[in-house]
């Protein structure tokens, strides 16, 4: 049986994928998410790994200097993971507010890196690599946790997608993109 780990962890490796695969030139095409340009998402999408995994472990890696982007984030991302593995899921994981269960941040997480993870492979014209399973288990997160008075600042309003869209594209018009025809 695959767990909300195992999701995780599949879609962790296949975000370090993409990221992996920007070419220097794309840095700054535009992405479906407002205001970050390809070099910005990136960026963002490193940064918060790394947050993640330092919430998720306990505290804060040694820094791994001269790392490219995709193997900082396939650190963090295999760190993030470790941590979930060794019981992380089942305590509460403060990422700088009130503390929340962690399998919430892991469920969290994988509704971050679909969504941003989509969002790169627009941009960069790479091929959209989450499952199916994956993008459910990403939107059974996002509808539980996401309100309708947390839209409209950190979170898009909803684009309506049909309800036969794959669960990919149901996802990212839940978190505002307006998935591809």
């Amino acid at each position: 049986m695959t767990t909300a780990v195992d999701h995780l962890e599949s879609v962790l490796d296949k975000t370090a994928a993409l990221i992996a695969e920007v070419r220097a030139e794309q840095g700054a095409l535009p992405t479906p998410c407002p205001g970050y340009d390809v070099s910005a998402l990136v960026g963002h999408q490193v940064e918060w790994v790394s947050r993640f995994a330092d919430a998720l472990a306990g505290g804060p890696a040694t820094p791994q200097p001269g790392l490219l982007a995709g193997d900082q984030f396939r650190a963090a991302a295999e760190r993030a993971v470790a941590a979930l593995r060794a019981g992380a899921s089942d305590r509460e994981v403060s990422l700088g507010g009130d503390p929340l269960p962690g399998a919430a941040v892991a469920g969290m997480m994988l509704m971050e890196y679909i969504t941003h993870g989509w969002d790169l492979a627009e941009a960069t014209g790479q091929p959209i690599p989450f499952s199916e399973d994956e993008a459910e288990a990403a939107l059974a997160t996002g509808r539980s946790m996401l309100t309708p008075e947390l839209r409209g600042d950190a979170f898009a309003f909803e684009v309506p997608v049909p309800d036969d869209a794959s669960a990919v594209d149901r996802l990212v018009g839940f978190l505002g993109r307006e998935p591809r025809a």
